[in-house]
């Protein structure tokens, strides 16, 4: 699979270990940024262009790391058609993807450790989309989510 990886300065480590983690489980990995952790970066576009590289099927997955992830996910749920899953647990990860066909995993460096982190990425890695009542709720929201694009009021 193909896995666009993505994080500020305060996530900067967190995600050259994920990255290596990820191609140890066999995928491609495309780093986003940033380069190191000295320079004070931005998530936003960071995570703006790991969601569009999705939409344009450049990638397939994307990966995006923070202080606390919840920058990264409110960013990337800006791109219209993504759904970005901040997830600090196992449970949460397999949930994201199988229930909510989540593209993007948005994780907190300040918030969870190394080893946590990979056992979330490898599990939502792994999990597929079930669809099923699942799909049918995603529907809605991917409908609506038009309705808004075109102007429309709730």
């Amino acid at each position: 699979m193909k896995i666009g990886l993505g994080s500020d300065h305060n996530a900067f480590e967190m995600k050259e270990t994920i990255k290596e983690y990820i191609k140890e489980l066999g995928h491609e990995v495309y780093d986003y940024g940033c380069a190191d952790s000295c320079s004070e970066v931005d998530y936003p576009e960071v995570a703006f262009q790991v969601a569009s590289d999705i939409n344009a099927n450049k990638i397939e997955r994307g990966i995006l790391v923070c202080g606390t992830g919840i920058g990264v996910a409110i960013a990337a749920g800006k791109v219209p058609g993504i759904r970005a899953a901040l997830c600090h647990d196992v449970y949460s990860a397999e949930r994201a993807q199988k229930s909510n066909n989540a593209q993007v995993l948005t994780m907190g460096a300040k918030i969870i450790g190394i080893e946590l982190a990979k056992a979330v990425v490898k599990t939502y890695l792994e999990s597929e989309f079930t669809g099923g009542n699942s799909g049918r709720k995603i529907q809605q929201i991917s409908d609506r989510e038009q309705e808004f694009l075109k102007g429309a009021s709730v």
